[in-house]
């Protein structure tokens, strides 16, 4: 298994609140995204790419108020109450990553031989001006992100990735940093998806983010 870092999740009580936070927090108005009619979220994207996280991208994530209720929970925990109200709270938040693989069923086989349950692989697409993007992602039936939000969503492209025509942003992606309580169980999980340079430390559960921005260097903590 050869995974690599796909994109961060910043989660908005709503998609402006999350371009203003963008607008203030890294000095760049994010490009477009698009509608998820299965989860009823919808978000806005650019690119992070760097040489140590070639094809990164952001995510800026929230409920669409204008889709339909989905019929399953949503991804990243998006239906938690505490999250919510945290988001309402404190504002937009970095709250989850996503890893690419090549093969999304044998990274679920791989973790759940490790005994943790990623959820089911299932197919996801939005159209976009390019045309249909196609991807596969694990999403539980409960829509728990795992080790607060600390353990990857994965996600397998099909023929086409998105940050394949996302201009350069000005911003660019440095490090992410995984802490939590079970460090030793989330480095084996990451581990045994072939994830790289992504240390995990002990301590209260937290991802961090060292970004670099048009205002310089920023870190993002969840």
């Amino acid at each position: 298994m050869k995974a690599a870092l796909d994109h961060l999740v910043v989660i908005a009580a709503s998609l402006d609140e999350g371009v203003a936070w963008c607008e203030a927090t890294l000095g760049l108005t994010p490009g477009p995204g698009g509608q998820h009619a299965l989860m009823g979220t919808h978000n806005r994207l650019f690119n992070i790419a760097s040489a140590a996280f070639p094809l990164a991208y952001f995510e800026i994530i929230a409920i669409d108020p204008a889709a339909p209720p989905p019929a399953r929970r949503r991804w990243f925990d998006m239906d938690d109450a505490g999250l919510q109200e945290r988001l309402r709270r404190d504002g937009p938040q970095l709250a989850h990553w996503a890893a690419r693989v090549p093969d999304a069923r044998a990274a679920v086989a791989t973790l759940q031989a490790l005994g943790i349950d990623r959820g089911a692989v299932i197919a996801a697409s939005r159209p976009t001006p390019q045309g249909l993007l196609e991807w596969q992602i694990t999403v539980r039936a409960d829509g728990q992100r795992l080790y607060d939000g600390c353990l990857p969503t994965l996600i397998q492209w099909g023929a086409v990735h998105p940050a394949a025509a996302m201009p350069v942003s000005g911003v660019t992606l440095s490090a992410l940093e995984l802490q939590h309580p079970q460090a030793d169980v989330l480095a084996a999980a990451c581990r045994s998806l072939g994830l790289q340079g992504l240390p995990a430390r002990t301590g209260p559960a937290r991802l961090r983010a060292r970004l670099q921005t048009p205002q310089g260097a920023v870190e993002l903590s969840s």
